[in-house]
């Protein structure tokens, strides 16, 4: 069997659900992020264990031979050929949404208690109908994203590229992305090429079967701004004004309906803001981060590096990818650019900055929303590659050394 690069972020994750027959693994996320790798990873390990081959079934619904398999007795005659082996089985569908009714064959299976499932989604069309409502509390998500800053250095080495120091690494990483693939072109117009192929990819797959879209011009200019103008505070209001603006006429409801599709094909997530002091959030008033730098760079002519937004980005997708829930703080007239919530419901507070050292007024600006946030919990600056500086309590790190190490926000 092919041997893959472990992500071993996702993996620690699912592995305690391995044997468990009466939870669905969904595992999630932008296309081209690695999903069939990880099962086919799972796969791997389910062998070391002992489990035998012929336990492990394997339907990748967009490969020849099951590209046909399109309603539920279609996929259930696939899976029953397969099923010829006795104890628990392993079954791993690809790309699950492309069968019409998948819902109620998987809740079959299930019930039956022979089976540990595991499929895969590109997009929240996934997590929505059927699977719902017929299977609360019957199936677990796990979303996964492209490789974060600390994946890329070691899928680099895995590969057998040169790596070099940390703030060089990162600047590389910031103009190539995190596609896994991505990794395995030398050069800057290849990688350029795969990333729009995936971009045309999730439209042709993830929006245009699923939903319908009359003026799909108007879309992709919408879906090109937004790329553009990443970590730029929005509402529909002003968004709607900037587009106008820009001669792209469109009415509020259908930019309201483009924005939930970038958000169900996870190119882009929304950031909410949060009023520290009411302890709710402010309704209109959001941030859209990119699940991935690369769409950016494939999109635009400039490259020149506006570290501002970009670096938030960075940070935002690295929370995420360490399972945290992500808002932006206000306070007062102050803003903070994350408060991340982990699992166990504790904060943390972060600001994102690419250097303090210009002057004193630029330092000061940074540490300000830490020094009227009077609770006890953790609170971070990050920089790109800054002498480190000792304030308050307050724990200043660079971004390179922090996240090559997979550190949390503790």
């Amino acid at each position: 069997m092919k041997e893959y690069y472990k992500r071993e972020n996702y993996l620690k994750r699912i592995r305690g659900f391995y044997n468990d027959s009466s939870m669905i693994k969904v595992i999630s996320g932008v296309r081209r992020s690695g999903k069939s790798c990880l099962m086919a990873t799972i796969a791997q390990e389910l062998l070391e264990t002992g489990v035998d081959e012929e336990n492990i079934i394997f339907i990748d619904l967009d490969k020849k031979g099951y590209k046909s398999v399109k309603t539920q007795e279609q996929l259930e005659a696939v899976i029953d050929e397969k099923s010829t082996a006795k104890g628990l089985k392993y079954l791993f569908i690809d790309e699950v949404q492309n069968v019409d009714g998948f819902e109620e064959v998987l809740n079959a299976y299930r019930l039956e208690d022979e089976f540990s499932i595991f499929i895969t989604g590109s997009n929240a069309y996934l997590l929505s109908g059927e699977l719902v409502t017929k299977l609360t509390g019957r199936y677990i998500e796990f979303e996964m994203l492209t490789l974060t800053f600390e994946e890329y250095l070691d899928m680099k080495k895995y590969l057998g590229k040169e790596v070099g120091d940390l703030t060089t690494e990162l600047d590389h990483y910031i103009h190539e992305g995190g596609f896994p693939q991505a990794l395995s072109y030398d050069n800057a117009e290849d990688k350029r090429k795969y990333i729009d192929s995936v971009i045309k990819e999730i439209f042709d797959k993830d929006i245009k079967k699923r939903v319908k879209i009359r003026n799909v011009s108007g879309f992709q200019k919408v879906q090109q701004y937004i790329i553009n103008n990443f970590g730029a505070t929005s509402s529909i209001t002003n968004l709607l004004e900037e587009l106008h603006r820009t001669g792209i006429s469109i009415k509020r409801d259908t930019l309201a309906r483009y924005i939930e599709i970038l958000k169900d094909s996870k190119i882009i997530y929304e950031c909410k803001r949060f009023d520290l002091k009411s302890r709710k959030s402010i309704g209109g008033e959001q941030k859209y981060y990119l699940s991935d730098l690369g769409f950016w760079f494939a999109t635009n002519t400039d490259n020149r590096i506006n570290y501002g937004p970009i670096l938030e980005n960075i940070v935002f997708t690295y929370a995420l990818s360490k399972g945290y829930s992500i808002s932006i703080g206000r306070i007062g007239k102050l803003e903070c650019d994350f408060i991340l919530r982990d699992i166990n419901m504790d904060y943390s507070y972060v600001q994102v900055a690419m250097t303090i050292m210009n002057d004193i007024k630029t330092e000061d600006r940074e540490y300000a929303p830490f020094e009227v946030i009077h609770d006890n919990y953790p609170k971070y600056l990050l920089t790109r590659n800054d002498p480190i500086q000792k304030r308050n309590g307050i724990k200043h790190v660079n971004i390179p050394e922090f996240m090559s190490k997979g550190e949390l926000f503790v």
